[in-house]
C-alpha cells in the first residue's frame, strides 16, 4: 500500500546521476521560488604535468554569493611548493571577480585545517567522530560583498 500521498520509498541498487537529479531538481525549484536564481555553476582550476595530464587541483561551485571548495589536492610529491596556496589564491581571485561574498570549505582532522587557517579561513563548525575518533572541521573566508562595504 502506498504511503504518505501515494508515495513509497525506494532504494536503488546503484543509485547514479539520474536519481540525484530527481532529488535536486525539486529542491532547486523550491530554493529558486524562495531565494532567487543561485546562479551556480562550476569552477575547476586543474594542475597539470609535463605529460599534459591533470593530476590533482581544486573542484568547487559557486552559488548564491559564496564559492564552496568541494575538492583539494596537489600530489604528495609536489606538496610544500605553495601549490596549494597558489590553488587557493585563484580560486578567491574568481571568487571575487564573481561578487561573492566569501569561501566555505570542510576538511577532515587528518587533512589540512592549518593550512587553510594560515590563508585567513576561520572555522565555524566541528563534527566529531567523522570518521570515529578523529574530526571533520568546517571553515568560511569573507572575501568581500555587500555586507563588508561600510556604510557611508
Amino acid at each position: 500500500m502506498a504511503q504518505g500521498g501515494g508515495f513509497r520509498l525506494h532504494e536503488p541498487e546503484a543509485p547514479d546521476a539520474r536519481h540525484r537529479e530527481a532529488v535536486l531538481a525539486p529542491l532547486r525549484a523550491y530554493n529558486v521560488a524562495r531565494a532567487g536564481d543561485g546562479g551556480f555553476r562550476p569552477v575547476a582550476i586543474l594542475l597539470r604535468d609535463a605529460d599534459n595530464s591533470d593530476r590533482g587541483g581544486l573542484w568547487g561551485t559557486i552559488g548564491y554569493d559564496w564559492l564552496f571548495v568541494e575538492l583539494l589536492v596537489v600530489p604528495e610529491s609536489a606538496r610544500g611548493q605553495g601549490i596549494g596556496a597558489r590553488l587557493m589564491a585563484r580560486a578567491e581571485a574568481i571568487a571575487r571577480a564573481d561578487g561573492c561574498v566569501g569561501i566555505r570549505l570542510d576538511t577532515f582532522e587528518f587533512q589540512a585545517r592549518g593550512f587553510y587557517e594560515k590563508l585567513g579561513f576561520e572555522l565555524y563548525g566541528t563534527i566529531e567522530d567523522h570518521p570515529v575518533g578523529s574530526r571533520r572541521y568546517f571553515l568560511k573566508k569573507r572575501i568581500g560583498g555587500a555586507a563588508d562595504i561600510p556604510a557611508g
